[in-house]
């Protein structure tokens, strides 16, 4: 049966997810299959959610938009889950709030602290700790240090808004030990656990490109890396994050 907002069926999928919150890097990603640009097969474009099935190095492999924030998120991974999904790696970007952290350095969120309101509406208040799944956590730091890379891996929080003017927004979460924030992780640790809890076989992760960093000296706007800049650690990225998905 099609779901509701991917309008997709449970063979249109593989059983390995990556989830870029832009459309435009779902088609990026999709080039990166086997076979090169136009190989993959688009499964969805549903209110421009893309989504695409391929192979990756001969690994069934496919790629859906999530959207921006955890609410569209949520939505996403609820709808994959029904669909087979069984590994999901979130690939993305965020802004780095730990002292030393750079822009254009990877970090891998082990866990995600629940800042974000769908994430609350779920637990309906309760305490919960959302966590990245171990294995998938090991492959991404394995495929970084393969390409070279250092990556940081740690907690981040997943928040709603990304202009916050609240002038403790960053210095209360870095003096938590956060690395960083995004907005999307912990609903999607959230259903891969409760999924899994429930007998199915399913782990998710998040790799993420800082792409600024938030300090007493700059803000966002100050440190936004330049697009062409941007685009090459995210290209990175999502290298690493195919590399692991599909040896897993």
């Amino acid at each position: 049966m099609p779901q509701i907002h991917l309008r997709a069926e449970a063979e249109d999928y593989a059983p390995v997810v990556l989830l870029p919150g832009d459309p435009n890097r779902a088609t990026w990603i999709a080039e990166k299959f086997d076979g090169g640009p136009g190989a993959a097969r688009q499964v969805t474009a549903h209110r421009g959610l893309l989504g695409y099935t391929g192979t990756y190095k001969g690994v069934p492999v496919s790629v859906q938009t999530s959207g921006m924030g955890a609410p569209s998120m949520s939505i996403v991974v609820e709808e994959l889950l029904k669909l087979g999904a069984r590994r999901l790696i979130r690939v993305g970007t965020c802004g780095g709030i730990a002292r030393g952290i750079k822009t254009g350095e990877i970090v891998i969120a082990s866990a995600a602290a629940p800042v974000d309101g769908a994430t609350r509406t779920y637990l309906h208040g309760d305490p919960y700790a959302p966590a990245a799944d171990f294995g998938l956590v090991r492959s991404l730091v394995e495929a970084a240090e393969r390409h070279g890379q250092k990556p940081h891996v740690g907690q981040v929080a997943t928040v709603d808004t990304f202009y916050n003017p609240d002038p403790d927004y960053f210095s209360k979460w870095r003096d938590r030990g956060v690395l960083a924030f995004e907005m999307e992780s912990s609903v999607l640790y959230y259903l891969a656990a409760r999924a899994k809890a429930a007998g199915a076989d399913v782990a998710a992760a998040t790799i993420l490109t800082v792409s600024d960093v938030l300090s007493e000296e700059a803000t966002s706007e100050e440190t936004y890396l330049p697009l062409g800049e941007l685009n090459r650690s995210i290209e990175r990225t999502i290298e690493i994050a195919l590399e692991a998905g599909t040896s897993n």
